[in-house]
């Protein structure tokens, strides 16, 4: 019997190219195994093989969307494959972006079973699980011992055409898929079961459960905004002409610190915007659309506000993940606090 013919799709690090310095890498394809495909190979007990990886930047691939799922789509359908499988991406939001990305493309154009496996926090996840079957991981490699399992095993289920049960049993992230079953105890039984169970501190699993939204305090307001220090935080992606840090376009992993003092005013001249997920034409015609330098000098001059921080933090919001951007946030923040700044205007896009 001859095993399933699996194209497995990893980006340049876990390629062994390079970090950072080598996303911008243009797709190539090599036969067999590279990286974490050899425990995917083993998890698949003997039933499945890899016959070829594909390899991509996740710079590349994100900053050349159009051509890089034409010609990764291109090097699959070389080796006509009947599983394909991306990661998995763990908590890397541009890898993660990817694997969604081209995961729906060969699933929609090749017709055929596909699986991927991420980090619920990756911004991937939030993109593509309505579309796709992501296994959950932890949030780094460190959990590629559990990771390639998991997604080995629904991988195998998907293209034998197994029934794939509730996300708490085989591993993958909530769809948003809701079905009707029938159970031996009327649901007024179970609600009360529940309850009581709930009442009693005991474990319990809803059989509905709602979204989980974060809730931040709001603080106090500003008592004098006359003689408050206003600092301009954003995630629109305005940099000084250039991207002098080279923040991402997409799914970034830094941030941006710069300093404001001598500008009264934003120009095409002086600054521009790195993000990716929106028309740069406005923003970069004037920067102040998104970050209003512009407005609050003329506040400061009027005794409107006290004065304007003379540093501005700036990252890129599209698709970046909630992880780096609480990270980036518990950073700056500690340098605003030492820096007596009273409060903040956070502007988006």
């Amino acid at each position: 019997m001859s095993k399933i013919r699996v194209v497995h799709y990893i980006n340049q690090f876990f390629a062994g190219i390079g970090g950072e310095e080598k996303a911008d890498i243009k797709p190539e394809i090599r036969e067999g195994v590279v990286g974490p495909g050899a425990a995917l190979n083993a998890a698949f007990g003997g039933e499945a093989e890899i016959v070829a990886t594909v390899i991509c930047g996740d710079s590349y691939f994100n900053e050349n969307l159009e051509e890089a799922k034409t010609q990764i789509l291109d090097m699959i359908k070389q080796y006509n494959p009947e599983l394909f499988i991306a990661g998995p991406a763990f908590n890397a939001g541009r890898y993660g972006v990817a694997c969604g990305t081209i995961s729906k493309v060969v699933k929609e154009e090749l017709n055929i079973p596909v699986a991927t496996a991420m980090y619920i926090e990756n911004p991937g996840a939030d993109m593509y699980k309505k579309d796709l079957y992501i296994v959950e991981t932890g949030n780094s490699a460190a959990a590629m011992r559990t990771a390639a399992p998991a997604l080995a095993k629904l991988a195998l289920k998907l293209v034998k055409g197994e029934e794939i049960k509730a996300p708490n049993v085989d591993g993958y992230i909530p769809r948003g898929v809701r079905k009707n079953i029938f159970l031996e105890e009327r649901g007024s039984k179970r609600a009360v079961d529940m309850m009581l169970k709930k009442l009693k501190g005991e474990e319990y699993v809803t059989e509905y459960p709602m979204p989980d939204f974060d809730n931040v305090t709001p603080n106090p307001a500003v008592k004098d905004i006359s003689k408050a220090k206003i600092a301009l935080v954003t995630s629109g992606g305005i940099v000084p002409k250039g991207n002098p840090n080279h923040i991402e376009s997409s799914s970034a992993s830094k941030y941006g610190k710069y300093d404001i003092a001598d500008f009264t005013d934003l120009t095409e001249v002086t600054h521009e915007t790195a993000h990716g997920g929106y028309d740069p034409i406005y923003a970069n015609a004037d920067a102040d659309r998104v970050l209003p330098v512009d407005v609050l000098r003329d506040m400061e001059k009027e005794g409107i506000i006290g004065e304007l921080h003379r540093y501005f933090y700036t990252t890129v919001g599209n698709g970046t993940s909630v992880a780096n951007s609480r990270q980036f946030a518990a950073e700056f923040a500690k340098e605003l606090l030492a820096d007596g700044v009273t409060a903040v205007i956070l502007t988006s896009t």
